[in-house]
């Protein structure tokens, strides 16, 4: 793991029908982290808690290398950029630019040309208030306020809620651009498969408040696989399907072809050689499809 920007430490938080946690985390630095589950997993209440927004009933939190919580963290917060699920209707009745005056106060290294370029690049209408702006256009002032001062991590909670395809795209690329410096961090929580995909490197997989692992994009989805086997070599020489590498699940597809789902398709083809099982087929999972496997991973194990 490279050098972490945020560290979650046993951290745990309770409320009257939900429990997040332990989370046990590290974050890297440099890289675009995206966490993925259903609704109600948990992803927004582990934003608030980096921000301090909410507190934990235990654990810690270090970000940029700050202990989150332990006293006056305006010079944390600086160098911190975040876009909420929910635009703050407290704003509303204030115009894009009056807005953006008060909040570049806060901000010392704020950047009025990289404001007004991104706003132009987004097709914001400055002169509306934002209680009048669409979704979608109050979505990517937002993205441009929390960009502006330049922040070494940026936290975006369900970043494209409301933007349409053009918009979408845009914002994959200013996204893309800002982390070119290399240096520079970003976490985010989305449900957007296609979204995922293009953004981040790494996954974290988040369901029922409980964390099931931080993935490498690129290794994870040349991981699972759905192979197509000769099940007629389990007559011939007695195999044990369930001692396939990595397996989840398997099914008589007709005749003597069996599909068996797997984590480790590599180790899984070498035991198929070992064993002399013919592959007859393979396929590729998607992200969405992992999700659900281990969605139904998690919920078994909880029945135990």
């Amino acid at each position: 793991m490279e050098q972490s920007v945020i560290r979650f430490k046993k951290l745990v938080q309770k409320r009257k029908h939900f429990e997040l946690g332990p989370v046990n985390l590290d974050i890297p630095r440099g890289y675009v982290t995206a966490i993925v589950g259903p609704n109600g997993s948990g992803k927004s209440s582990l934003l608030r808690l980096l921000l301090d927004i909410s507190k934990p009933d235990s654990g810690q939190i270090e970000v940029l290398g700050e202990r989150v919580g332990s006293g006056n963290d305006q010079l944390l917060k600086e160098r911190i950029g975040y876009v909420p699920e929910q635009s703050n209707e407290i704003d509303d009745h204030m115009t894009a630019d009056r807005k953006a005056e008060f909040i570049r106060k806060w901000y010392p290294q704020w950047d009025i040309t990289l404001y007004r370029e991104l706003l132009r690049r987004f097709d914001v209408e400055t002169d509306l208030k934002l209680g009048k702006m669409s979704k979608g256009m109050r979505r990517k002032f937002d993205l441009a306020i929390a960009m502006a001062h330049q922040p070494q991590l940026l936290l975006l909670d369900e970043p494209s809620s409301g933007l349409d395809p053009i918009a979408w795209k845009t914002m994959i690329d200013v996204l893309h651009r800002y982390m070119e410096r290399g240096e520079r961090t970003i976490l985010m929580a989305s449900h957007i498969v296609d979204e995922v995909r293009r953004l981040a490197d790494y996954i974290v997989f988040m369901v029922h408040g409980r964390m099931l692992g931080l993935y490498e994009k690129d290794t994870l989805l040349e991981s699972w696989y759905v192979l197509y086997l000769d099940g007629g070599s389990q007559e011939r020489h007695g195999v044990n399907w369930k001692s396939v590498p990595g397996f989840c699940s398997m099914e008589h597809t007709g005749g003597t072809t069996v599909k068996i789902t797997t984590s480790e398709a590599r180790e899984a083809e070498e035991w198929c050689a070992a064993q002399q099982v013919h592959i007859v087929g393979r396929q590729k999972l998607e992200l969405d499809d992992i999700l659900v496997l281990l969605t139904e991973r998690e919920r078994l194990r909880m029945q135990t």
